[in-house]
């Protein structure tokens, strides 16, 4: 029988997957499956200072919601770049590419997306050299 709640801590219990990926300055974390979710996802992800992920990513059906729990930064949002800082909650859409910026403090992150998707390599496309300038 499945237990109608789980519990984990995201920075202690939740692997940093960063590593697996060769990329140094960034930690993310995602627990959907560590918390057994079934309607959707979360994740943590934590920028050094003035850190920028190589690429853009989108989702093929999973909108997703982004609060700053600490520092600031930008995100850039199609061809939009917007400041954002702590407590501030970006939404974007399915379809929309997106990526965050750390500003001189670093950033940190808790995401949500919806729905739950089974193959989450495949739902998401990321985009290396999306962000230049």
């Amino acid at each position: 029988m499945r237990m109608s709640y789980t519990k984990k801590n995201l920075k202690e219990d939740v692997q940093n997957s960063a590593p697996g990926f060769g990329i140094e300055g960034f930690e993310a974390r995602f627990a959907t499956d560590d918390l057994d979710l079934e309607q959707g996802g979360v994740g943590y992800e934590r920028f050094d200072p003035g850190f920028r992920l190589p690429f853009g990513h989108t989702h093929k059906e999973q909108e997703e919601v982004y609060v700053v729990v600490g520092g600031s930064g930008r995100v850039k949002i199609e061809d939009e770049i917007l400041d954002c800082a702590q407590w501030d909650v970006i939404r974007v859409a399915a379809g929309t590419f997106r990526n965050f910026e750390a500003g001189p403090d670093g950033l940190e992150l808790v995401i949500f997306g919806s729905p739950h998707v089974s193959d989450r390599q495949a739902e998401a496309e990321m985009r290396p050299g999306w962000w230049s300038d």
